[in-house]
């Protein structure tokens, strides 16, 4: 069984141009289909077997790549940066140019992070209403106070923001310095290291230990791994299309 996508979202996909310009282009009879000009819109290809061609040039789709990296601190998410700061894109093969990573971890923050050339992929872990829920080791200066804990779950304002954790729980405390478990959905920016702000609580590390279902596990700093097709799957809506290719 063979799946058939639009002509213009097959273009976007083998990184022509956006799917609003790849539009124009084929309106602009410079797409060919097994050798015949496609003018329609609403035309569809089956990139297993038919072969589309952009002035004359044969276009292919781009091989999706799902990665999961142990981000050091110290570390940046975007590729470049005017400070010259070291950035993920470093970490890995430099035939990867093309991956983005999906949502950020700050300078100072470290552990799982996704990169992908997926973008569909990318808005199913980022986007609020897909409530992907992110799992944080946090260490703390001193004592943390459960009524603390749990004025973060009930819900907080930072900035003019409301910030507001799925779930906390202690794993150690003492005197000296806490560890605390938080997992939280909506990912808006800093809204780990805020929601502790909130209740003048110092933040000294920050580890990302798991997204959706996917663990950080025994994956060293600083080295990456290629997710496996059921862990991909995992990551999706069940039924989605836009999976692996």
């Amino acid at each position: 069984m063979t799946m058939s996508v639009r002509l213009q979202k097959y273009l976007a996909e083998a990184g022509v141009a956006s799917r609003r310009a790849s539009e124009k282009i084929i309106q602009d009879g410079r797409v060919a289909v097994n050798g015949r000009v496609l003018r329609e819109l609403g035309s569809k290809v089956d990139p297993a077997h038919d072969q589309v061609s952009v002035d004359g040039h044969l276009v292919r789709l781009k091989r999706k790549l799902y990665v999961a990296l142990n981000k050091p601190r110290g570390y940046i998410c975007s590729r470049y940066d005017p400070l010259e700061r070291q950035s993920v894109s470093k970490l890995l093969p430099k035939e990867w140019t093309n991956l983005f990573t999906v949502g950020r971890l700050d300078f100072n923050s470290e552990g799982l992070i996704f990169l992908t050339n997926d973008g569909q992929f990318s808005l199913r872990l980022t986007h609020p209403r897909f409530q992907v829920r992110k799992k944080y080791l946090v260490t703390l200066e001193g004592p943390v106070e459960v009524e603390q804990l749990a004025a973060m779950t009930r819900g907080v304002t930072h900035d003019g923001e409301k910030l507001k954790a799925e779930r906390t729980r202690i794993i150690r405390r003492n005197n000296s310095q806490s560890i605390v478990e938080i997992e939280l959905t909506e990912g808006k920016n800093r809204e780990v290291r805020r929601l502790f702000e909130s209740q003048r609580l110092v933040v000294t590390r920050l580890q990302r230990v798991q997204i959706g279902p996917i663990k950080l596990g025994e994956l060293p700093t600083g080295k990456w791994r290629t997710l496996t097709e059921p862990e991909i799957k995992s990551l999706l809506p069940s039924g989605a299309t836009d999976g692996p290719a």
